[in-house]
């Protein structure tokens, strides 16, 4: 009994050095919570992301190998790093353009664009050591960083009722009401209610209660599938169809400028937006609205999607869906080696994993959108200088379905209005540079 209580001390206190639990008023208890409750939110990538990368040619059970490691090297990198418990994993929309724009629209190999997605991770690596980054976060006006919080709340909700088919679309107004004769809508429905009475309760992991629960009742309402075995061992050799396989003297001889700049501009502001929105909500930010060991986490970031490239999967990139075990209060790392554990089971446990429908972890995004959208309160709405940019950051998420073009317009629309009520000083002169890109930008690629 001595022996094991001397190793759980051990152990205890290896986690508490790495990870400063006691300083960042956390435990191990919640940490595990955190990394699990955001696995749960964001696994769904670990099906998704081969499905739409299968269309290249790419084979489905050697992308989903590439897209679980990915994940696991990223989200250790940035628990290790930068002890923040922002998971990553390959980019949703990323992978889209990966597919649909540089390998059908633009004809090229899928090996060639993994080469693209190397090149352009590399140069998240400059940008991060040069600190160029981590001058943009800097450069946020505390109104836009407030705007982002909310509109990536607005977003993932976004996405969360659409997952729960509590919105669809609708030819003729884009969107409409999901029909509740659905079983699935209905389960949803249940599930925002139990996870939100489980929050309003102060119960201790509710989201991650609730996905459990809802995936529980799920199973009598025919929407939860019963697992087809319990588990499954990998077979490794399935990865070797894309591992290693990147083109990067085709992607340096074809001078694919065009895609390189995409993947870097996307994956840079989607990671910075979260970067900011989740800290904001987690109180990382500091009194100057700085975030800090900002340079440790965006060459995590970078250096995941270099590691992902050679594993084969596009940019790799910080999950908004992170805000979902912060909400349960993870505050460190380790939360991360968590997440990046249950990520390494699931390639064992796929059949269980496999059963949690979207129904039960839209919930979790509903409600989590919900509580950030705190910050607003602390926009100026009576200053139109200060309102209407941030509104438009936050309508532009949502309606765009996309973080990068809300940070985008918003970071346009800023500075001018600024400028036309003659408070141009108060800009940050960076802010004026990024504002002249973005346009450029939309000017460019549209």
């Amino acid at each position: 009994m001595s022996i094991q209580n001397s190793m759980a001390q051990s152990k205890g206190s290896w986690v508490e050095r790495q990870f400063k639990l006691k300083e960042n008023k956390t435990d191990v208890r919640t940490e595990v919570m955190a990394g699990i409750t955001t696995f749960m939110t964001m696994a769904y990538i670990l099906f998704v992301n081969p499905s739409i990368l299968s269309e290249t040619g790419m084979p489905f059970d050697a992308v989903l190998m590439a897209t679980a490691f990915s994940a696991i090297l990223a989200t250790l990198l940035m628990a290790f790093l930068a002890n923040y418990p922002f998971a990553l994993a390959p980019g949703m929309g990323l992978n889209a353009y990966f597919t649909y724009s540089v390998v059908f629209g633009m004809g090229y190999t899928w090996q060639v664009a993994l080469g693209a997605v190397f090149i352009s991770g590399v140069v998240f690596v400059l940008l991060s050591l040069s600190g160029i980054r981590e001058m943009i976060i800097e450069a946020v006006p505390a109104t836009l960083k407030s705007a982002i919080s909310a509109g990536i709340g607005l977003f993932i909700a976004f996405i969360g009722v659409q997952n729960a088919g509590l919105v669809i679309d609708d030819p003729a107004t884009m969107v409409a009401l999901g029909s509740f004769s659905e079983p699935a809508t209905v389960l949803a429905a249940i599930g925002i209610l139990i996870t939100g009475i489980l929050i309003a309760r102060n119960i201790k992991g509710a989201i991650l209660w609730g996905i459990l629960a809802t995936t529980l009742i799920g199973i009598p309402m025919g929407v939860t599938p019963m697992p087809s075995g319990f588990m499954q061992i990998p077979r490794f050799s399935t990865w070797a169809p894309v591992f290693g396989q990147l083109d990067i003297r085709g992607a340096l001889s074809l001078g694919l400028i065009e895609v390189v700049f995409a993947f870097l501009f996307v994956d840079m502001f989607d990671t910075i937006g979260t970067l900011i929105g989740v800290s904001h909500n987690a109180g990382f930010l500091d009194k100057e609205g700085r975030l800090p060991r900002a340079s440790q986490a965006l060459l995590a970031d970078s250096l995941g999607t270099i590691g992902g490239a050679i594993f084969g999967t596009p940019t790799v990139t910080t999950y908004v869906e992170s805000a979902a075990g912060v909400a349960v209060g993870g505050r460190t790392g380790f939360a991360n080696v968590i997440t990046a554990l249950c990520f390494f089971l699931s390639v064992f446990f796929l059949p269980v994993i496999g059963i949690v429908p979207a129904a039960a972890t839209a919930p979790a995004l509903i409600v989590v959108g919900a509580m950030m959208l705190k910050p607003v309160v602390s926009i100026d709405w009576n200053s139109m200088d200060e309102a209407l940019p941030a509104f438009i950051a936050i309508a532009a998420m949502p309606f765009t379905y996309s973080i990068a073009t809300g940070i985008a317009l918003g970071f346009i629309a800023y500075p001018i209005i600024k400028l036309a009520c003659g408070k141009g000083k108060e800009v940050h002169w960076l802010t004026y540079i990024l504002g002249a890109l973005f346009i450029i930008r939309f000017m460019y690629l549209g």
